[in-house]
């Protein structure tokens, strides 16, 4: 008993006579992982069609809200010079003082000209076929007139 209590004490405590413990290795089994995968693509599948709907939906209402802020800036600059710009001068006109315009009090729009949701540029048409203020239009996700669904044109002179 002294030799092995003596012996125990200079090993650190450790008995050197035991047989180790078999450690469990920590991981994932191939069977695990496989479930995971399956459920991940499982909500995928349901989810991914619904977040598509929606990307489409907040397209077309960034088109109608950015359309909305044309016409206001398009409005004061109106105000401001008497008359709308040309279509040759463009939505252009609410950034750079055109030459030739008189009490241009701009820039009416904060930053650049953007595109439309799609990347393509926004259509400005003056005098416009809808009534005595200017046509802006968006051209959908085809970028071609007229069109259903994501390919239906957003216009200035509807409000949906």
């Amino acid at each position: 008993y002294v030799a092995g209590h003596y012996q125990h004490q200079r090993s650190g405590g450790v008995d050197m006579n035991r047989k180790p413990k078999r450690i469990r290795q920590a991981g994932v089994t191939l069977i695990e992982m496989l479930v995971v995968v399956t459920i991940i693509a499982l909500f995928a599948a349901v989810v991914a069609p619904k977040l598509l709907n929606k990307t489409d939906a907040a397209r077309k209402t960034a088109a109608r809200v950015q359309i909305n802020a044309f016409m206001t800036a398009l409005g004061a600059y109106k105000i401001d010079t008497g008359l709308y710009p040309t279509n040759e001068l463009g939505l252009r006109a609410l950034r750079d003082k055109p030459q030739g315009v008189n009490n241009w009090q701009g820039p009416y729009l904060p930053q650049e000209i953007p595109v439309d949701p799609w990347g393509r540029a926004f259509i400005y048409k003056y005098p416009g076929e809808h009534g005595d203020d200017p046509d802006v239009i968006s051209y959908g996700a085809d970028g071609t007139a007229g069109g259903d669904g994501n390919n239906a044109d957003i216009v200035s002179w509807k409000s949906q």
